[in-house]
């Protein structure tokens, strides 16, 4: 099995939809990757996965011939640079509301001159098949770094988080940006300020060279965001997908 990064799967010029996964059993994640997502994201931040339970995960994924993508906690720039020692292909971080934030991220997991992050890859060089002296060459371009635009801060401060060197995408979070644009008033993800927001974020992190991501709640709105150019849609979660499993497994077992 040839492993093929998030990076290089996105420079072919497809989107590449994802998998959410917050179970934290890497038979979740495996049987996601085998289902026909184009790669696997595991979710810290809502979800229920701990640094065991995503090391686990990444290695179910990738021997699935998958990539895996990690969103890490609030602000822990050191689980991001773990994450790609285990083996993930990107990192989400959220709340990067400022290019000092972007910053901080870059620096956790780029290798220098680009970062600071520290050597110790020891598991991804296991998984990949790779020598060391290769992935280090390697890693600052085919490992890629998504900054969380989800709050008024971020949209006030975009234009200069999409300046820092390293960068590599954003991901937009349109249910949190809805409730910052609402001002707390509603969730509401397909509201139509909500969309011209996310738009103008795709719009802008194109032009500056950026690639794009967004959540998308179920396959219809995965559907609408891969016409209008998104690079990396998240398609729903595992709980929905099973629930919707199992109802239509019971809805045909039912039928008269």
């Amino acid at each position: 099995m040839t492993f093929v990064s998030l990076a290089a799967r996105l420079a072919k010029g497809s989107p590449a939809l994802s998998a959410w996964i917050a179970m934290p059993d890497p038979l979740v994640a495996e049987s996601a990757a085998r289902a026909g997502f184009d790669c696997v994201t595991l979710d810290m931040q809502h979800g229920l996965h701990d640094a065991i339970s995503v090391m686990r995960g990444i290695g179910a994924v990738t021997l699935a011939g998958r990539s895996t993508i990690v969103r890490v906690p609030v602000g822990d720039f050191a689980m991001a640079s773990r994450a790609l020692d285990m083996g993930a292909s990107a990192v989400i971080a959220p709340m990067i509301n400022s290019a000092d934030d972007a910053t901080a991220l870059v620096a956790a997991t780029k290798y220098p001159p680009v970062g600071q992050r520290s050597w110790g890859p020891t598991r991804t060089i296991q998984l990949q098949g790779v020598e060391a002296a290769d992935y280090l060459a390697t890693a600052n371009m085919t490992t890629l770094v998504f900054a969380m635009i989800e709050t008024v801060e971020a949209m006030t401060a975009l234009d200069a988080i999409l300046a820092v060197p390293g960068l590599d995408a954003v991901f937009i979070g349109p249910s949190d940006l809805s409730i910052a644009l609402s001002a707390g008033a509603n969730v509401d993800p397909m509201r139509t300020d909500n969309q011209e927001a996310a738009s103008l974020i795709r719009t802008r992190a194109h032009a500056a060279g950026k690639k794009v991501g967004i959540f998308a709640l179920n396959g219809a709105q995965a559907r609408l965001y891969r016409m209008l150019g998104y690079d990396f849609i998240a398609v729903g979660v595992d709980a929905a997908y099973f629930a919707l499993g199992a109802a239509t497994m019971l809805s045909e077992a039912r039928r008269d």
